[in-house]
This record gives C-alpha cells, sequence and structure tokens, in this order.
C-alpha cells in the first residue's frame, strides 16, 4: 500500500509539473521565453558529465568553479558557462548533466545538458582522454531523454514543447585541437588538407543536425570555432611568438566557420525551423583586438595553468589561480572566463546579424 501511495505523490508531483509548463506556455502566467533549453557540445558548455565517465578530461576540483554558487561541477571555467548565462537569459533552469543518474523525471522538464569535454564531431576525435560523448553519442542521448518525455506527456503537447525549446550546439575546436592538430597521434592531417578537413566535419555535422530536427527539435543556435590560434595552449606551442597568436591555426578555421553558416541557411529551409549562427570567431576576436573596451588586460595566457603563456598544462588540483579573473580572456589553456561567456551570451542573446546570423536568440524566442 506504502508503494502504491509513493507511486501516487511521484506520479502527481511530476503532473503537476507538466501542468504548470503548459499553463506558462499557453495563456498562462509568464515565464520562461522557452520551455526548455537542450545543451550539445563540448567542454566549453560541458557541466559535468565527464565526471561520470571514465575519462582524464574532468574539472570536478578546485579552482574550478572558484566563482560559481557551488564550487566545482565539472565546468570548465572560474564560474558560469557560455550556456548558464544564455540560460539565465532566457530564464530557464541550468539543464543538468544527462550523465547525472539523478537527471531523470521532473528535472528533465527544463531540459539537459549532453555536453562532454574532449568530444567532438567526428567519434575517434579526443580519444587520447578516454571516454567522452561524440556528437552523434549525444543525440543518442537525447533520442534517450525523449522516450522519457513520451512518457511524461503526450504526443500534442511534446510535439509543441520540442518545437518551441532551444537546441544549442557548441563543436567543433576539440576536432582540431584533439586531431587534426596532434599529428602524432592522429592521421587526418595527414589524410586531408584543411579545407577536406573541414568539408568532412561539416557533412557528419549536417547529418546529426537532420537527425535532431527528425527528432522534433526546431530552434537551433549553433556556435562557430573561435580563434583557436590565440588560446593559451596554442601560443605556448612554440609555433608564435609568445606575444602572437598562431596565424596558421586560426586560418584553417575560416573553411569550417563559413560552411557552418551555410548550414544554418539550409536547415532555415526546413519546416518550421528557426536556426542561428553564432560567430564567435568575431566576438573574440573583437575581445582579443580590443581588450580594453571590454575591461580586460591580460589576454596571452590563463588565470591558472603551468608554463609558457600559462598554458603547456592546465589547471591542476587546488593550484592557487589569478587573484584578478575579470581582468582575463582565458581562465586556464584552452577555456575563456566567465567574464568573457558573459558576453558571448550577451551576443548572442541581443547582438546583430555580425554576431548571431541571420536572427539572435531573443528574435528567435518571439517566433512560435
Amino acid at each position: 500500500m506504502m508503494a502504491i501511495t509513493h507511486k501516487c505523490v511521484v506520479f502527481m508531483s511530476l503532473l503537476i509539473t507538466i501542468l504548470d509548463w503548459s499553463n506558462n506556455n499557453y495563456g498562462g502566467v509568464e515565464s520562461a521565453r522557452v520551455p526548455a533549453m537542450f545543451v550539445f557540445g563540448d567542454s566549453l558548455v560541458d557541466v559535468g558529465n565527464n565526471n561520470y565517465l571514465s575519462s582524464i578530461a574532468r574539472a570536478n576540483y578546485f579552482p574550478y568553479g572558484v566563482d560559481f554558487s557551488i564550487g566545482p561541477t565539472g565546468r570548465f571555467s572560474n564560474g558560469k558557462t557560455f550556456v548558464d548565462i544564455l540560460g539565465e537569459m532566457l530564464g530557464v533552469p541550468y539543464p543538468s548533466a544527462f550523465a547525472d543518474p539523478t537527471t531523470s523525471g521532473a528535472r528533465i522538464l527544463g531540459g539537459v545538458n549532453y555536453a562532454s569535454a574532449t568530444g567532438g564531431i567526428l567519434d575517434e576525435t579526443g580519444q587520447h582522454y578516454g571516454q567522452r560523448y561524440s556528437l552523434s553519442q549525444q543525440v543518442l542521448n537525447f533520442e534517450t531523454t525523449l522516450n522519457q518525455l513520451r512518457g511524461m506527456m503526450n504526443g500534442t503537447i511534446l510535439t509543441q514543447y520540442l518545437a518551441k525549446s532551444l537546441a544549442v550546439l557548441v563543436f567543433g575546436s576539440n576536432d582540431y585541437i584533439n586531431n587534426y592538430l596532434m599529428p602524432s597521434i592522429y592521421s587526418s592531417s595527414y589524410n586531408y588538407s584543411p579545407p577536406e578537413f573541414a568539408n568532412l566535419l561539416l557533412n557528419h555535422y549536417a547529418r546529426q543536425l537532420v537527425a535532431l530536427y527528425s527528432l522534433g527539435l526546431r530552434k537551433f543556435l549553433i556556435a562557430g570555432i573561435g580563434p583557436l590560434g590565440c588560446i593559451p595552449n596554442q601560443r605556448a606551442s612554440g609555433q608564435a611568438p609568445p606575444d602572437r597568436c598562431v596565424d596558421y591555426v586560426n586560418e584553417i578555421l575560416g573553411t569550417f566557420n563559413e560552411g557552418l553558416k551555410l548550414i544554418v541557411d539550409q536547415m532555415n529551409t526546413r519546416p518550421g525551423t528557426i536556426s542561428a549562427y553564432g560567430n564567435t570567431y568575431a566576438a573574440v576576436g573583437d575581445i582579443l583586438n580590443n581588450p580594453n573596451t571590454y575591461g580586460f588586460s591580460v589576454v596571452d595566457r590563463g588565470c591558472c595553468g603551468i608554463g609558457r603563456n600559462r598554458g603547456q598544462i592546465t589547471c591542476l588540483p587546488f593550484a592557487i589561480p589569478c587573484s584578478n579573473r575579470n581582468v582575463y580572456v582565458f581562465w586556464d589553456a584552452f577555456h575563456p572566463t566567465q567574464a568573457v561567456n558573459a558576453i558571448l551570451a550577451q551576443r548572442a542573446f541581443t547582438g546583430s546579424p555580425r554576431d548571431c546570423y541571420p536572427i539572435n536568440v531573443q528574435q528567435m524566442t518571439l517566433i512560435y
């Protein structure tokens, strides 16, 4: 009898949550701009999935999270990620990590985060770090979530819920840093010229985007790759003077970013689709070229790290980070600080077509 009562309580709790969502999105009280946010990507937006995988690419220790309300969580930042801040602007809770055993039931209604550090568009990318969720695996993980959602709302409500939800995708950096630019481990740079490799990535990416569309998602924010040649890890490689970016690395990204913009145009020809390209390269480039405008004074090294440009070895457990984190562009060898993430989120949310093409996220949420 007690077991039956417990099940009834759980069912009623889920039902109330669903009704609250339905009321808030069908003429009820004003609430979130989207019912949910589903996040796919790499360490730039990982919120702890790799904590549950057999991977050496983790950020679940101090000083990661030194400026986050609950400390280290698996976020590769001193504080909030780009999607954390974007979610706050959208009025949705932080989507919890898919791999977290507690990510089920009512917790998935506001969305789920599938992002995984070292994960890439190609399945083999980042394999030298151990387990990770590649793009294709993250799409499969979304299907698992979808099966749970089907048990929580009827078909019509689910269709509308997915169509109004926002999917954020942040991929590509690892396919260069942890694949193409590591010829001692991966053969891709021997087998493909930079344009050929970019097209390989784009073809894989486009197929998975179509798969997500076929599963019911309709609103996509697809982020381009930033100027990887300027991150401390690449500056520390010795391929350029310590005070200069590695121009070759930045140059080979052009084909990919331009192709991603074309994919957005192609996606927008599909019925009901509203896609946008986040011009990360231009946004970060503007910050690096005009740091004083944004309040930054340190652009060439990490706040936490070891070696040249504090980028040869990334932030180790219990290392002492810089104290003036708000003036640093980079937190560690690979990732931006919370201060930069806030700028990127704002540009995606309210920026011009140069920042977010062809429309920004705020405009996307007004279209049904």
